[in-house]
């Protein structure tokens, strides 16, 4: 059965804010299925990509469906913090492009072994980097009442933490993501088009997976791989995420180590979301350095 494709998103936005070079060399951070590296691969000569993910099965994924290419991919296993280490081991110091996709997979949130999804039954896991850390189980089982309650509002922004947080207490052990959801759901019955449990795992997937730190290190990171004229592009999907990525492009701006390429964030076109509905709240900003 061939691997699952994924639908790159903003892929002419992001190959014209890269100003791909064919012999340039360019960072992916985020391969998953392999959709935007392909599609930078396919546009060099002597130039190569390397491709940069947490997930093992979705370094497998993207292997397959980049082989035609896959003399010009250099394939790593890590998190933003291991970004250096993935440039050094590619032979190079810097890099000429940088691209970070912070949404989350198509083939995770729907894989139900992965357990990322309250519609479809599975273990409590929720981790990117199946090799280790806690999951989910871990934390909605035995973290404290308080503690859940924070996670919850800090990271899904869910004003309800409290009361879903006591719900998830009282009902434990949560055995699956099926139960978890009807748990939620039980503390607090849907009132609008999101389903009851959305932010709630939305904020287990981003502590199980240190989300908010991994995007710090990202973007302390990404700026130094860069050589002089190099880009960093980032694509956010959260009003939490696009906050950091702006905040940290101006920074640059305002010390005099780069231009802004986006003094607004793109998004995508209405052509775009309905061939592509998992691209409607992306927000696209880039910087060149100087």
């Amino acid at each position: 059965m061939p691997a699952p494709r994924h639908v790159p998103v903003m892929p002419a936005e992001c190959l014209e804010l890269l100003g791909v070079k064919p012999e340039g060399v360019y960072l992916d951070c985020t391969l998953g299925m392999g959709g935007h590296t392909r599609l930078i691969a396919e546009r060099l000569t002597t130039g190569f990509v390397i491709g940069n993910d947490r997930d093992l099965q979705s370094l497998a994924l993207a292997r397959e469906n980049t082989a035609e290419v896959a003399d010009r991919i250099c394939f790593h296993h890590g998190d933003f913090g291991s970004l250096a280490e993935a440039v050094s081991q590619a032979g190079v110091s810097k890099v000429d492009g940088l691209l970070a996709d912070l949404g989350t997979s198509m083939f995770q949130l729907t894989e139900p072994s992965r357990g990322f999804s309250f519609l479809q039954d599975g273990p409590l896991d929720m981790r990117m980097d199946t090799t280790r850390g806690e999951t989910a189980d871990d934390l909605v089982n035995h973290s404290d009442e308080k503690t859940l309650a924070d996670l919850i509002f800090q990271c899904g922004e869910e004003r309800r933490a409290r009361r879903i947080a006591r719900a998830i207490v009282r009902a434990r052990p949560i055995r699956s993501t099926l139960h978890l959801a009807d748990v939620v759901e039980r503390a607090v019955p849907r009132t609008g088009r999101l389903h009851p449990a959305t932010k709630t795992f939305q904020a287990l997937r981003m502590a199980v997976n240190d989300e908010p730190g991994d995007l710090r290190r990202l973007l302390e990171t990404g700026p130094e791989l860069l050589n002089s004229g190099g880009r960093m592009v980032v694509i956010s999907f959260m009003s939490l995420d696009d906050r950091q990525v702006k905040e940290k492009f101006r920074a640059l701006a305002q010390l005099g180590r780069a231009n802004l390429l986006t003094k607004h964030p793109l998004t995508p076109s209405d052509e775009e979301c309905a061939r592509n509905p998992a691209s409607r709240s992306a927000r696209l900003r880039a910087v060149e350095m100087k």
